[in-house]
């Protein structure tokens, strides 16, 4: 284990996995409330076991970044991607209109 894990032990590790836990099932749950509360009750449960499958995969499957990975992903490749996108739409807002 890495990170903040390494400072607690016991019952302080074991109540912030069932904070991500309960994180994952709120998050789901709120999805599905949101996007797909018109189905059917069975088709509802499905579907908030196949997007609490997908967040656990995810987190599962792909390596965690390091903070100052974040920060240079976030300031060299988001924010001049999402500028980009919006010169982009203002320009296209501006030719039509």
């Amino acid at each position: 284990m890495a990170g903040y894990s390494t400072e607690y032990s016991a019952m302080g590790f074991a109540m912030f996995f069932i904070a991500e836990y309960g994180n994952i099932v709120f998050m789901s749950w709120l999805n599905v409330l949101l996007f797909f509360s018109g189905l059917p009750f069975g088709l509802t449960k499905f579907a908030l076991m196949l997007l609490l499958f997908m967040f656990i995969w995810v987190r599962v499957a792909f390596p965690r970044y390091r903070y100052d990975q974040l920060m240079r992903l976030g300031w060299k490749a988001f924010l001049p991607l999402s500028l980009a996108f919006i010169l982009f739409y203002s320009s296209l807002f501006l030719l039509i209109h």
